[in-house]
């Protein structure tokens, strides 16, 4: 698939041709994520291998996890559903586009929606916030989360699109 970034330039995308509806009609096993996520970041349809990251109101594990090789992968970060401060905006995410990251799933907040929204890369979050959150690090890297009624672990694969959010058990 071809998408065409802001400078005009068309470049190749690793994006799947690939509908959720399709997917779990194929396969019921597949866990589906019941919180209406919204779509943020420029890419709408994404797939990839599950990172996960726990944390609460500090962005510091996302940012050091998006600065690092991506290799397709989505990351999935339990922010424990707050709305309080972002987890990630747009130099964080230029950083995992820069790094060959799919996308984020954020059960939380960003910021820079416009920016994002410019972004070749799937962002899913409950909604935005312009507030910072703290840059300590603390929280777990590379463990299980669960939020909206599916499990994500590290290696699974989670499919996303405008119908939702899909997750291999």
């Amino acid at each position: 698939m071809r998408h065409t970034p802001d400078n005009g330039v068309a470049k190749e995308t690793s994006m799947a041709s690939f509908t959720t509806c399709d997917l779990y009609d194929e396969d019921e096993s597949l866990q589906s994520v019941s919180l209406q996520m919204q779509n943020l970041g420029g890419r709408t349809r994404f797939a990839g291998p599950v990172r996960t990251i726990r944390c609460y109101r500090d962005n510091g594990l996302v940012k050091s996890t998006l600065n690092s090789p991506g290799n397709g992968a989505v990351l999935v970060v339990d922010g424990a559903a707050s709305l309080e401060s972002a987890l990630m905006g747009d130099m964080i995410a230029e950083a995992a586009v820069s790094n060959g990251w799919a996308g984020v799933i954020i059960n939380g907040a960003v910021r820079d929606r416009a920016a994002l929204a410019h972004l070749d890369l799937g962002v899913k979050a409950l909604g935005s916030n312009p507030r910072k959150s703290a840059k300590d690090g603390v929280g777990a890297a590379d463990a299980a989360v669960s939020f909206g009624g599916a499990a994500f672990r590290p290696g699974a694969t989670v499919w996303s699109d405008e119908d939702g959010i899909l997750v291999s058990a």
